[in-house]
């Protein structure tokens, strides 16, 4: 029944993903030949800039959860590392939003340290720097550029994100509110759910006493979030789309806050259509706007693919670290 879930789950996502971009490309006029001739016609030189720009934002998502791992007293070889990281990052493509890829780098690295409560921490606290990074961001956008947006929903919806991230940071760092929530969850029911929350607070209020740690992960998180409206204007600029800077940075956060939503593939159709939305107030034709994404889509897709081959050519050396050989026991 779960495997059937998951399926119908990426069948979804995969159909939204369709409908979004058919829709996009038939009912509002696309012109697919002047977008290929955009791409083909593209400053190389700026493009590849973009191109490796974005993938040294993922370094410093990799350094981000490296240095929450050793303040959890999880000492790994980089490498090992790297290849959940790089599983997560491809599976974050067809599960759902970027949770999908956090699941699978927390089996990995749990299986393998034997520790998955610090293991779960270190992931949960991973992706809340992120979101913090993100709203911050998001609503200095806003604040800056709401001349350009006026649209009450967005506001609305980055103020759900707001309050349940907030909600969220005081169950896990404050004591007095966790032991509210813990008062709720008393139902005989409740149990698992009770001591997986009661566990998992354990560990991740032991960052408490490590504040250069998150701070400095939250300069990460401001700074990856920062890096996304470079990526995109060197893109455009490639394109030949020259409008102020100031534009990506408004629009960029926001497009990235709404795209969380997991409905799509890889957020392919909705970053889409929202690229277009919000460019139009700045003037970009719609099919420049829609190159610019898809563009991005494709570093996404790159990066991913990569991320997948390099797990996928370590399965045989984990599974070895994970069941080692009879004759290794023997010989300790």
């Amino acid at each position: 029944m779960k495997l059937f879930k998951k399926i119908f789950s990426l069948l979804l996502r995969i159909g939204i993903s369709v409908a979004l971009l058919i829709f996009l490309f038939k009912f509002n006029k696309i012109d697919t030949p002047r977008i290929i001739k955009s791409i083909k016609d593209a400053d190389k030189p700026l493009l590849l800039s973009a191109f490796l720009i974005f993938y040294f934002n993922y370094h410093f998502c990799l350094f981000r959860w490296e240095m929450l791992l050793k303040g959890a007293k999880i000492h790994l070889p980089l490498k090992r590392v790297i290849i959940s990281f790089a599983g997560g990052i491809f599976f974050s493509l067809f599960l759902p939003s970027t949770i999908g890829g956090d699941v699978i780098r927390t089996i990995d690295l749990s299986t393998h340290t034997k520790r998955p409560r610090e293991v779960v921490a270190t992931v949960l606290l991973d992706r809340l720097s992120g979101y913090v990074g993100l709203v911050l961001v998001s609503l200095i956008a806003i604040l800056l550029g709401w001349r350009f947006i006026q649209y009450k929903i967005v506001l609305a919806y980055i103020g759900v994100l707001t309050v349940i991230l907030i909600a969220l940071l005081l169950v896990l760092f404050n004591r007095s509110v966790y032991s509210k929530i813990n008062q709720i969850l008393h139902s005989p029911t409740a149990g698992k759910l009770r001591e997986f929350i009661r566990n998992l607070h354990r560990e991740i209020y032991v960052f408490r006493h490590h504040k250069n740690i998150i701070i400095d992960n939250l300069i990460l998180s401001i700074c990856i979030q920062v890096i996304s409206p470079i990526v995109f204007y060197l893109t455009a600029l490639s394109l030949g789309v020259e409008i102020n800077v100031v534009y990506f940075f408004i629009f960029l956060p926001i497009i990235g806050a709404i795209t969380l939503l997991p409905i799509s593939i890889g957020g392919l159709g909705v970053r889409d259509a929202l690229t277009i939305f919000f460019f139009a107030k700045a003037g970009v034709n719609k099919d420049l706007a829609l190159a610019i994404s898809l563009m991005n889509f494709f570093f996404i897709l790159f990066y991913a693919g990569v991320g997948g081959l390099i797990y996928v050519l370590t399965v045989h050396h984990r599974r070895i670290q994970h069941h080692p050989s009879p004759h290794l026991h023997a010989a300790h």
